[in-house]
Protein backbone atom coordinates (compact mmCIF):
# COMPACT_ATOMS: atom_id res chain seq x y z
CA UNK A 1 0.00 0.00 0.00
CA UNK A 2 1.11 3.67 -0.61
CA UNK A 3 -0.24 7.04 0.73
CA UNK A 4 -1.39 9.61 -1.80
CA UNK A 5 -3.12 12.63 -1.23
CA UNK A 6 -6.74 13.12 -3.04
CA UNK A 7 -8.47 15.62 -4.43
CA UNK A 8 -8.92 17.27 -1.16
CA UNK A 9 -5.32 17.34 -0.39
CA UNK A 10 -5.75 14.45 2.55
CA UNK A 11 -3.51 11.78 2.49
CA UNK A 12 -5.30 8.29 1.96
CA UNK A 13 -3.70 4.93 1.53
CA UNK A 14 -4.16 3.55 -1.72
CA UNK A 15 -2.64 0.08 -4.00
CA UNK A 16 0.89 1.08 -5.30
CA UNK A 17 -0.19 -0.99 -8.44
CA UNK A 18 -3.77 -0.21 -9.64
CA UNK A 19 -5.88 -2.50 -12.08
CA UNK A 20 -9.19 -1.53 -13.38
CA UNK A 21 -11.36 -3.18 -16.62
CA UNK A 22 -12.73 -0.80 -19.18
CA UNK A 23 -13.99 -4.03 -21.35
CA UNK A 24 -11.96 -6.05 -22.66
CA UNK A 25 -9.28 -3.95 -21.87
CA UNK A 26 -7.11 -3.84 -18.41
CA UNK A 27 -5.58 -0.72 -17.20
CA UNK A 28 -2.63 -0.90 -15.16
CA UNK A 29 -1.57 2.59 -13.23
CA UNK A 30 1.73 2.58 -10.80
CA UNK A 31 0.31 4.34 -8.14
CA UNK A 32 2.84 6.89 -6.09
CA UNK A 33 2.07 10.27 -7.78
CA UNK A 34 3.48 12.19 -5.02
CA UNK A 35 7.00 9.67 -5.73
CA UNK A 36 6.54 10.35 -9.78
CA UNK A 37 6.18 6.39 -9.22
CA UNK A 38 9.51 5.50 -8.00
CA UNK A 39 9.70 2.35 -8.06
CA UNK A 40 10.00 0.51 -4.87
CA UNK A 41 9.89 -2.85 -3.39
CA UNK A 42 6.50 -2.72 -3.16
CA UNK A 43 5.31 -1.27 -6.12
CA UNK A 44 7.76 -3.61 -8.36
CA UNK A 45 6.21 -6.72 -6.48
CA UNK A 46 3.06 -5.18 -7.16
CA UNK A 47 3.48 -4.79 -11.16
CA UNK A 48 5.05 -8.42 -11.40
CA UNK A 49 2.00 -9.69 -10.09
CA UNK A 50 -0.53 -6.94 -12.10
CA UNK A 51 1.83 -8.22 -15.39
CA UNK A 52 1.31 -11.77 -14.82
CA UNK A 53 -2.33 -11.59 -14.24
CA UNK A 54 -3.37 -9.51 -16.82
CA UNK A 55 -1.25 -11.71 -19.47
CA UNK A 56 -3.04 -14.97 -18.14
CA UNK A 57 -6.63 -13.33 -17.83
CA UNK A 58 -8.50 -14.69 -21.16
CA UNK A 59 -11.21 -12.30 -21.08
CA UNK A 60 -8.61 -9.22 -21.55
CA UNK A 61 -7.51 -8.90 -25.02
CA UNK A 62 -5.59 -5.64 -24.56
CA UNK A 63 -3.81 -3.55 -21.68
CA UNK A 64 -2.75 0.27 -20.83
CA UNK A 65 0.28 0.74 -18.53
CA UNK A 66 0.09 4.06 -17.57
CA UNK A 67 1.01 6.09 -14.08
CA UNK A 68 -0.55 8.07 -11.89
CA UNK A 69 -0.02 11.87 -11.64
CA UNK A 70 2.18 13.90 -13.38
CA UNK A 71 4.88 11.00 -14.28
CA UNK A 72 4.63 8.26 -16.23
CA UNK A 73 7.98 6.51 -14.10
CA UNK A 74 11.03 8.04 -12.84
CA UNK A 75 12.59 4.20 -12.72
CA UNK A 76 14.10 3.09 -9.06
CA UNK A 77 13.31 4.74 -5.98
CA UNK A 78 17.07 5.87 -4.75
CA UNK A 79 16.32 6.65 -1.28
CA UNK A 80 14.97 2.89 -1.03
CA UNK A 81 18.28 1.74 -3.16
CA UNK A 82 20.77 3.93 -1.25
CA UNK A 83 19.28 2.39 2.14
CA UNK A 84 20.00 -0.82 0.78
CA UNK A 85 23.40 -0.12 -0.18
CA UNK A 86 23.96 1.53 3.68
CA UNK A 87 23.17 -1.89 5.04
CA UNK A 88 25.30 -3.88 2.41
CA UNK A 89 24.29 -6.98 2.13
CA UNK A 90 24.90 -7.69 -1.58
CA UNK A 91 21.43 -8.10 -2.25
CA UNK A 92 20.07 -4.38 -3.48
CA UNK A 93 21.11 -5.98 -7.26
CA UNK A 94 18.45 -8.76 -6.97
CA UNK A 95 15.71 -6.71 -7.84
CA UNK A 96 17.21 -6.81 -11.82
CA UNK A 97 16.33 -10.72 -11.38
CA UNK A 98 13.07 -10.51 -9.29
CA UNK A 99 11.19 -7.43 -10.51
CA UNK A 100 13.06 -5.76 -14.04
CA UNK A 101 13.44 -8.77 -15.94
CA UNK A 102 9.72 -10.43 -15.27
CA UNK A 103 8.05 -6.90 -15.47
CA UNK A 104 10.21 -6.19 -19.05
CA UNK A 105 9.69 -9.74 -20.82
CA UNK A 106 6.04 -9.75 -19.27
CA UNK A 107 5.44 -6.79 -21.17
CA UNK A 108 6.96 -7.66 -24.23
CA UNK A 109 5.74 -11.27 -24.15
CA UNK A 110 2.15 -10.54 -23.45
CA UNK A 111 0.20 -12.49 -25.47
CA UNK A 112 -2.09 -9.27 -26.54
CA UNK A 113 -1.57 -5.93 -26.94
CA UNK A 114 0.46 -3.44 -24.29
CA UNK A 115 -0.46 0.48 -24.80
CA UNK A 116 1.56 2.77 -22.76
CA UNK A 117 -0.11 5.83 -21.72
CA UNK A 118 2.87 7.60 -20.75
CA UNK A 119 1.64 11.42 -18.74
CA UNK A 120 4.45 12.81 -17.68
CA UNK A 121 8.47 12.42 -17.63
CA UNK A 122 9.53 8.56 -18.25
CA UNK A 123 13.39 7.68 -16.84
CA UNK A 124 15.61 4.71 -16.41
CA UNK A 125 13.49 1.66 -15.77
CA UNK A 126 10.36 3.85 -16.64
CA UNK A 127 11.78 3.94 -19.92
CA UNK A 128 12.42 0.49 -20.43
CA UNK A 129 9.09 -0.58 -19.45
CA UNK A 130 7.19 1.97 -21.81
CA UNK A 131 9.90 0.45 -24.75
CA UNK A 132 8.68 -2.78 -23.79
CA UNK A 133 5.13 -2.34 -24.83
CA UNK A 134 4.12 -2.57 -28.15
CA UNK A 135 2.70 1.14 -28.74
CA UNK A 136 3.48 4.23 -27.43
CA UNK A 137 1.12 7.25 -26.39
CA UNK A 138 2.62 10.33 -24.55
CA UNK A 139 1.87 13.65 -23.72
CA UNK A 140 3.09 16.89 -24.85
CA UNK A 141 6.11 18.23 -22.45
CA UNK A 142 6.70 14.38 -21.25
CA UNK A 143 9.97 14.14 -21.09
CA UNK A 144 12.30 10.62 -21.46
CA UNK A 145 16.01 9.57 -20.66
CA UNK A 146 18.25 6.91 -19.48
CA UNK A 147 19.66 7.93 -16.14
CA UNK A 148 21.85 4.84 -15.83
CA UNK A 149 25.25 6.19 -16.36
CA UNK A 150 24.58 9.62 -14.01
CA UNK A 151 24.66 6.85 -11.25
CA UNK A 152 27.20 4.31 -12.21
CA UNK A 153 25.15 1.73 -13.59
CA UNK A 154 24.68 0.25 -17.13
CA UNK A 155 20.87 0.07 -18.46
CA UNK A 156 18.89 -2.93 -17.34
CA UNK A 157 14.51 -3.19 -18.48
CA UNK A 158 15.46 -4.45 -21.62
CA UNK A 159 17.10 -0.78 -22.98
CA UNK A 160 20.31 -1.88 -24.07
CA UNK A 161 18.37 -3.87 -26.87
CA UNK A 162 14.92 -1.86 -27.34
CA UNK A 163 16.84 1.17 -27.52
CA UNK A 164 19.44 -0.31 -30.06
CA UNK A 165 16.62 -1.95 -32.25
CA UNK A 166 14.26 1.28 -31.99
CA UNK A 167 16.63 3.74 -32.55
CA UNK A 168 19.71 2.40 -34.17
CA UNK A 169 22.97 2.02 -32.58
CA UNK A 170 24.72 5.20 -32.65
CA UNK A 171 21.81 7.28 -31.42
CA UNK A 172 20.99 3.91 -28.24
CA UNK A 173 24.87 4.62 -27.60
CA UNK A 174 24.49 8.68 -27.57
CA UNK A 175 20.96 8.10 -24.91
CA UNK A 176 23.37 5.65 -23.10
CA UNK A 177 26.65 7.33 -22.49
CA UNK A 178 25.82 10.55 -22.20
CA UNK A 179 22.23 10.21 -20.38
CA UNK A 180 20.83 13.20 -22.47
CA UNK A 181 16.94 13.79 -21.30
CA UNK A 182 14.96 14.02 -24.71
CA UNK A 183 10.92 15.34 -25.28
CA UNK A 184 8.18 13.75 -26.45
CA UNK A 185 7.92 15.38 -29.68
CA UNK A 186 11.37 14.36 -30.42
CA UNK A 187 10.45 11.24 -29.32
CA UNK A 188 7.47 11.01 -31.79
CA UNK A 189 10.14 12.26 -34.63
CA UNK A 190 12.16 9.05 -34.15
CA UNK A 191 9.23 6.92 -34.27
CA UNK A 192 9.40 6.04 -30.64
CA UNK A 193 5.82 6.86 -30.46
CA UNK A 194 2.74 6.72 -32.34
CA UNK A 195 1.32 10.47 -31.43
CA UNK A 196 1.85 13.50 -28.89
CA UNK A 197 -1.56 14.45 -26.87
CA UNK A 198 -2.54 17.04 -24.80
CA UNK A 199 -1.69 15.36 -21.05
CA UNK A 200 -5.31 15.41 -20.16
CA UNK A 201 -5.98 13.00 -23.72
CA UNK A 202 -3.30 10.70 -23.16
CA UNK A 203 -4.90 7.88 -21.06
CA UNK A 204 -8.26 8.54 -23.72
CA UNK A 205 -6.26 8.00 -26.86
CA UNK A 206 -4.14 4.98 -24.82
CA UNK A 207 -7.91 3.71 -24.42
CA UNK A 208 -9.12 3.80 -27.51
CA UNK A 209 -6.10 2.50 -29.42
CA UNK A 210 -6.16 -0.51 -26.75
CA UNK A 211 -9.94 -0.91 -28.12
CA UNK A 212 -9.48 -0.87 -31.16
CA UNK A 213 -7.04 -3.84 -30.87
CA UNK A 214 -9.40 -5.37 -28.37
CA UNK A 215 -11.18 -5.98 -30.78
CA UNK A 216 -9.27 -7.43 -33.39
CA UNK A 217 -7.43 -10.71 -34.31
CA UNK A 218 -5.65 -10.74 -30.79
CA UNK A 219 -4.15 -14.61 -31.68
CA UNK A 220 -2.39 -13.09 -34.65
CA UNK A 221 -1.57 -9.88 -32.72
CA UNK A 222 0.13 -12.75 -30.37
CA UNK A 223 1.77 -14.56 -33.29
CA UNK A 224 3.23 -11.20 -34.17
CA UNK A 225 4.83 -10.63 -31.45
CA UNK A 226 6.94 -13.70 -31.09
CA UNK A 227 7.61 -12.93 -34.83
CA UNK A 228 8.95 -9.50 -34.20
CA UNK A 229 11.65 -10.74 -31.45
CA UNK A 230 12.65 -13.44 -32.88
CA UNK A 231 13.07 -11.42 -36.16
CA UNK A 232 15.22 -9.13 -34.52
CA UNK A 233 18.17 -11.95 -33.73
CA UNK A 234 17.56 -15.35 -35.25
CA UNK A 235 18.80 -16.86 -38.75
CA UNK A 236 16.25 -15.54 -42.14
CA UNK A 237 15.62 -19.71 -42.03
CA UNK A 238 14.65 -19.94 -38.95
CA UNK A 239 12.33 -16.57 -39.02
CA UNK A 240 10.77 -18.01 -41.88
CA UNK A 241 10.04 -21.36 -40.86
CA UNK A 242 8.73 -19.88 -37.37
CA UNK A 243 6.16 -17.39 -39.65
CA UNK A 244 5.20 -21.15 -41.68
CA UNK A 245 4.37 -22.72 -38.66
CA UNK A 246 2.72 -19.71 -37.44
CA UNK A 247 0.78 -19.50 -40.08
CA UNK A 248 -0.47 -22.68 -39.84
CA UNK A 249 -1.55 -22.53 -36.19
CA UNK A 250 -3.76 -19.11 -36.86
CA UNK A 251 -5.07 -20.78 -40.20
CA UNK A 252 -7.22 -23.65 -38.27
CA UNK A 253 -8.68 -20.79 -36.26
CA UNK A 254 -12.23 -19.75 -36.42
CA UNK A 255 -10.70 -16.45 -36.14
CA UNK A 256 -9.18 -16.88 -39.52
CA UNK A 257 -12.21 -18.91 -41.05
CA UNK A 258 -14.68 -16.28 -40.34
CA UNK A 259 -12.80 -13.12 -41.57
CA UNK A 260 -11.63 -14.81 -44.96
CA UNK A 261 -15.71 -15.59 -45.30
CA UNK A 262 -16.76 -11.92 -44.13
CA UNK A 263 -13.76 -10.43 -46.60
CA UNK A 264 -15.82 -12.40 -49.69
CA UNK A 265 -19.11 -11.84 -47.95
CA UNK A 266 -17.97 -7.80 -47.78
CA UNK A 267 -19.02 -7.72 -43.65
CA UNK A 268 -16.86 -6.77 -41.27
CA UNK A 269 -15.27 -9.42 -39.03
CA UNK A 270 -15.59 -10.35 -35.86
CA UNK A 271 -12.69 -11.87 -33.48
CA UNK A 272 -13.19 -14.08 -30.40
CA UNK A 273 -9.60 -14.93 -30.11
CA UNK A 274 -10.60 -18.40 -30.67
Amino acid sequence: MTLVTDDRGEMVTEPAVRMERDGAVAVVTLNRPDSRNALTVELKDALVAAVSEVAQDASVRAVVLTGSGKAFCVGQDLREHAEALGAGDGRQFDTVERHYNPITSGLAGMPKPVVAAINGTCVGAGLGFALACDLRVAAAGASFATAFAAIGLTADSGLSATLARSLGTARATELLLLGESFTAEQAWEWGLVRSVVPRDEVLPAALGLAHSLAAGPTLAYAEIKKALALGAAAPLDEVLAAEGAAQARLGRTKDHAGAVKAFLSKQPPTFEGA
